[in-house]
């Protein structure tokens, strides 16, 4: 399977922020962040490998700046690394205040997806190329953030095996 650059998955998507995006500090919600993220994601993930792709697991969203209404967000995301089938993709977060033009990272994140075959199961994804500072950088760091993710992942499902299943009110 022949790699990828980087470049070749990237998405970007640029909005404003609108009053009913917002929260009581008149900042844009968290879970509306998170669920613009999930979907820029997912049309990296879909443009590297070509497949059907689904989301293994949020990895990280790290708020660094609140975005308000005098902002547009922009999201860029692209293929960081690869495993056999799974995908990390970075997704940055710009914010740009519209009146002064002064832009700030509000936020990073990564997420697994991983991409399935024709018969619904995992299937093997290309390789990338990073070709920028920035990529090669996410890209030497990805190993340990695979290795993290992998321990996350078996604690997440030792805890399962402790969580009840009984209907809350009985």
């Amino acid at each position: 399977m022949k790699a990828k650059y980087c470049r070749q998955s990237k998405a970007v998507r640029t909005s404003r922020v609108f009053p009913n995006d917002t929260n009581n500090h008149q900042t844009l919600f968290g879970g509306k962040l998170m669920s613009d993220i999930d979907m820029i994601a997912s049309i990296s993930a879909s443009r590297h490998s070509r497949a059907e792709c689904v989301t293994a697991s949020t990895d990280s969203v790290h708020f660094l700046h609140p975005i308000t209404p005098q902002d547009s967000v922009c999201f860029e995301s692209y293929v960081s690394w690869t495993g056999r089938s799974s995908m990390e993709i970075f997704v940055k977060i710009i914010k740009e205040n519209l009146k002064s033009g002064e832009r700030k990272i509000a936020a990073t994140s990564f997420i697994t997806f991983v991409a399935l075959g024709e018969d619904g199961k995992p299937c093997e994804v290309p390789s990338v190329i990073p070709e920028t500072d920035e990529e090669k950088y996410l890209y030497q760091t990805a190993p340990e953030r695979a290795k993290i993710r992998k321990s996350v992942r078996a604690n997440s499902n030792s805890l399962a095996q402790f969580l009840s299943l009984e209907q809350p009110w009985n």
